[in-house]
């Protein structure tokens, strides 16, 4: 593009700086955004620019009388989106998406909220808007309106181009993935830009609406015959057994099930869960099935026994979907509900889904007396968590389900120096040597947790289930790990290496008559064993889990990406492995379980993308008290 050419785009050039240095200072002074290095900064200013230079430039292919009026019209509409992100962010502490858009209950206290939120300082959002229409109108001679060739137009967006790639590649250099690993909307925003981010989520809305608008009653009825056809009867004996017991869900942040009873320099790094486990229930083949929703996906298939999406996060993508989750089947059991959790209510979206899993109360970061010194690496420290949390559990009517996440165990696995209880490992990878610290806090604190509900007499009368989310050392650390574990990490090894804690712990019971289940089993299979241990028929739910106590119970379990894992084999990348000896074995013998496992993944997923729980009518729970009915 030629220096004849600048004049030409002046007017335009002009739009895109005001709403661009506009855009940057609502970025530092409107909204929260955490910077952590200077390449997040430089990123945060420049990431609205390839939008603006993108959006604005469509007035060059417009008359010249009409595309200074599009360019006016165009900074208006920025404006607006700025503006109503800015108000909506004090109350909710949040930005605007499609999702929280058709959340009414949401809108109506935004809106109830309007004048209390509104300052008058918010209207020189609109300043360049006001500087636009006076240059319009007053013609200066500074400002040329010209025709475009085809020839400028054409380098004009080879150049807005550059500055869009340039800015993903930095962003994706930054944070890997970003588009499909991450959902937290502040760091789409933090690396995409506020206008980037609402086209990625209007595309993202408009493909689930696309999938779900073609989806009929029909699309279920397969799908209901699989699910009727493989129901399990449950536990006569521990059917029921927590009736009228508050239940207590632990998520063990980044735990994977090779630190229990594991050692360095003959120290344990689980001492405290060692122990519970001697006196719990425990199950030794249970394995995460999580996808790139990480821990959001362990919690989707707790409380629906539907797998995750394998692309994305059903928390994110389809948290508006129509669900039959546990908080909202033990409502009418007399059971409320909540999620325990010292950290931002958007990330994962959690603020939409657990509405739409019925959920009565999320205790998020606001919750919590959080401050520098009791924060470590994600935020709150699980001691302090696990403290504040025994506090706002008692605040709650009873019985209660509750559900508690941690956070300290989260990659990179930061810890101060007086948390550390044990030596970090001296292998090449920096991440494993410092999980194993990281682990050993963690343990602490759950120790410090039991010892609390103790005191506070919760204890007696919780049923606990504790277990880990997803895997904490993914298999770029395989040579690592096989340095630790004194074995080489094959894929047969990798696969095996998915397995997690599950932890059941029923006072008076477990402690008494411990045992160890090692059906293969994952926790897509918690909501029909919570369920059934309260007492609630599960015949009629939709659930692709079975009760992890029933003799019936297939020692079978999905991976996500298509793997499975069965008594005798183990099928992943293609290959069937014998699991006694992990060596590889002809492929038919994993064949009769291939189907079944694709069949599983895809019924689920025509659920979730469907949302076919709405035309889902044949539900009923029924309790019984004494009895197995059904």
């Amino acid at each position: 593009m030629s220096k004849s050419s600048l004049p030409k785009l002046q007017f335009l050039l002009l739009a895109t700086i005001f709403i661009w240095i506009k855009t940057y200072i609502v970025y530092k002074t409107s909204f929260d955004i955490k910077i952590e290095s200077w390449m997040q900064e430089f990123i945060l200013f420049i990431n609205p620019l390839s939008f603006l230079l993108l959006v604005l430039g469509l007035s060059l292919f417009m008359k010249e009388k009409r595309r200074n009026i599009f360019i006016i019209v165009a900074s208006f509409l920025t404006s607006g989106i700025l503006f109503a992100n800015v108000v909506f962010y004090r109350f909710f502490n949040d930005f605007i998406t499609i999702p929280v858009l058709l959340q009414t209950k949401n809108m109506a206290d935004l809106g109830s909220s309007f004048t209390e939120l509104f300052k008058f300082s918010d209207l020189l959002l609109f300043a360049d808007v006001v500087i636009l229409l006076a240059i319009f109108f007053l013609k200066p001679s500074f400002i040329k309106v010209q025709s475009v060739t085809k020839k400028e137009r054409r380098y004009y967006y080879l150049i807005a181009m550059a500055v869009f790639f340039f800015n993903l590649g930095l962003a994706e250099a930054e944070r890997p993935q970003l588009l499909t690993r991450t959902f937290d909307r502040e760091m789409l925003i933090k690396n995409i830009g506020t206008y980037n981010y609402h086209l990625y989520d209007i595309a993202l809305q408009s493909k689930s609406s696309a999938q779900r608008a073609l989806a009929d009653s029909s699309s279920f009825v397969d799908i209901e015959n699989y699910l009727n056809a493989n129901q399990k009867k449950p536990n006569e004996e521990l059917f029921n057994i927590a009736n009228g017991k508050n239940i207590i869900v632990v998520s063990l942040e980044s735990t994977q099930s090779f630190v229990i009873n594991e050692t360095v320099n003959g120290q344990e790094i689980t001492p405290y869960l060692n122990d519970f486990i001697e006196e719990s229930y425990y199950f030794d083949n249970f394995y995460h099935q999580t996808a790139q929703g990480k821990t959001s996906d362990s919690e989707f298939l707790l409380d629906n026994s539907l797998y995750p999406l394998g692309r994305g996060a059903v928390f994110f993508t389809h948290g508006s979907n129509e669900f039959t989750a546990t908080p909202e089947i033990i409502k009418d059991y007399g059971y409320y509900s909540s999620v325990l959790h010292a950290n931002n209510k958007s990330f994962w979206n959690r603020d939409v889904m657990y509405d739409s899993l019925g959920y009565d109360y999320f205790f998020d970061l606001a919750s919590y007396d959080v401050t520098e010194e009791n924060s470590v690496g994600w935020g709150l420290k699980d001691k302090e968590f696990f403290e504040q949390s025994v506090d706002l559990m008692k605040t709650q009517p009873q019985p209660f389900y509750s559900k508690l996440i941690t956070l300290t165990n989260h990659f990179p696995f930061e810890l101060d120096e007086e948390d550390k209880m044990i030596d970090e490992l001296t292998t090449r990878s920096r991440t494993l040597n410092r999980y194993i610290p990281t682990v050993r806090y963690q343990d602490e604190a759950f120790k410090a947790f039991i010892e609390k509900l103790k005191a506070e007499g919760l204890y007696e009368d919780s049923i606990l289930v504790v277990y880990g989310d997803h895997y904490g050392i993914s298999e770029n650390h395989n040579v690592a790990m096989g340095e630790f574990l004194g074995k080489e990490i094959t894929s047969f090894e990798s696969t095996q290496l998915q397995k997690v804690p599950l932890i059941i712990h029923i006072p008076g019971v477990t402690d008494k008559d411990p045992e160890v289940f090692s059906k293969v089993s994952g926790q897509i299979d918690l909501k029909p064993t919570i369920l059934h241990m309260l007492g609630i028929s599960t015949k009629n739910d939709v659930h692709f889990g079975s009760d992890l106590f029933s003799e019936q119970k297939l020692s079978f379990t999905v991976l996500r990406d298509g793997s499975f894992i069965t008594e005798d084999y183990v099928y992943t990348k293609n290959t069937c492995y014998d699991k006694a000896t992990g060596l590889e074995i002809e492929e038919s013998k994993c064949e009769p379980y291939k189907e079944k496992a694709a069949q599983e993944l895809d019924y689920s997923d025509q659920i979730v993308y469907g949302d076919l729980l709405r035309f889902y009518n044949g539900t009923s729970y029924k309790q019984v008290d004494t009895e197995v009915k059904e």
